[in-house]
């Protein structure tokens, strides 16, 4: 099971599993990850699950394409490793994923 660090804006760090196929939004919901909203439940429609992804995993997340990058325009506080949390799914090559989420978030 790949776990995923979610970092706040304070520092605080907490660490989750989730099953392959999961996206990160839904591990942050199934164990109540303040800050993400989630208000489509994830069919990349909102931009309530804007996380940053750290710099030493972006390259296996990869950018935002399409739907999400247009949807990131309306996220508070973007930047060049923001993504949408609904938008990326678990694979054991993302185990140890560490992202943090947006103060506007908070």
């Amino acid at each position: 099971m790949p776990t995923v660090t979610f970092i706040d804006s304070d520092g605080t760090r907490r660490d989750y599993q989730g099953e392959n196929g999961m996206s990160v939004m839904e591990v942050a919901t199934h164990n109540g990850v303040d800050g993400i909203e989630a208000d489509c439940g994830g069919a990349c429609a909102c931009a309530t699950c804007h996380v940053y992804v750290d710099p030493a995993w972006f390259e296996k997340t990869g950018i935002a394409k399409g739907d999400e990058a247009e949807m990131l325009e309306f996220a508070i506080d973007p930047e060049a490793t923001s993504r949408l949390s609904c938008q990326i799914r678990l694979t054991d090559e993302l185990d140890g994923l560490v992202v943090r989420l947006p103060r506007s978030q908070h």
